[in-house]
């Protein structure tokens, strides 16, 4: 049975106010990452996001988002691990820049993780009370098919948006754990504090064409 589903959100959709707030529980609240003072409405976007597809988990039983990522596009701005990290001349994409996105805002909520998978694995379970200790591995296997199924919707959408490049700044656990999926990062520059530390990373998404 089907727990997640996994779908685009369109920029004028009204559910990017719920994106937008799940990002600011887990980037301001649960990490710290940004700071609330600069998300008054309890809302974390910037100004990459009009310059963005964005994608979502939704929970099917209650119809809550419980994880997205977004797909960063070349534009005027250019790309935020081009202004965060400083990139190697000799691995660094150097093709056409509209050929090149980046993979960003990754959030699954901590409150949303346990609330939401608990309520799942009791439900395919049939009872109300499971052993901690499986408890936890079954959170832990829920949390790393959210994860491989958002990554799942960006390289399946590389393709119709032109992108056969792909980078992203990634932790050495994040690192380890997508590149289970048959992707291939290769990293293009030295680790840097930025939302913890973050290496950046370069994989061909899709065969590149000239």
């Amino acid at each position: 049975m089907s727990i997640f589903r996994f779908e685009r959100v369109a920029k004028d959709d009204p559910r990017m106010a719920e994106l937008f707030r799940l990002r600011y529980q887990v980037y301001c609240v649960e990490r710290g990452f940004e700071s609330p003072e600069d998300h008054p409405n309890g809302l974390e976007f910037d100004e990459y996001d009009q310059y963005s597809s964005h994608f979502c988990a939704v929970a099917i039983r209650t119809g809550k988002i419980i994880g997205t990522i977004r797909i960063v596009h070349d534009s005027p701005i250019g790309l935020p691990i081009e202004r965060y990290c400083e990139l190697d001349a000799e691995t660094k994409f150097s093709g056409n820049p509209q050929r090149v996105g980046e993979i960003s805002r990754l959030a699954i909520s901590k409150d949303f993780k346990r609330r939401e998978k608990d309520k799942a694995i009791h439900a395919a379970a049939g009872v109300d009370l499971i052993e901690d200790n499986h408890l936890y591995k079954e959170r832990r296997a829920f949390e790393g098919r959210i994860v491989a199924g958002l990554q799942q919707c960006v390289y399946q959408e590389s393709p119709k948006l032109g992108l056969t490049h792909m980078y992203a700044a990634m932790s050495r656990g994040v690192f380890c754990l997508v590149s289970r999926w048959g992707v291939a990062w290769t990293k293009v520059g030295e680790q840097v504090e930025y939302h913890g530390l973050r290496g950046p990373y370069l994989a061909a998404v899709v065969p590149h064409k000239m």
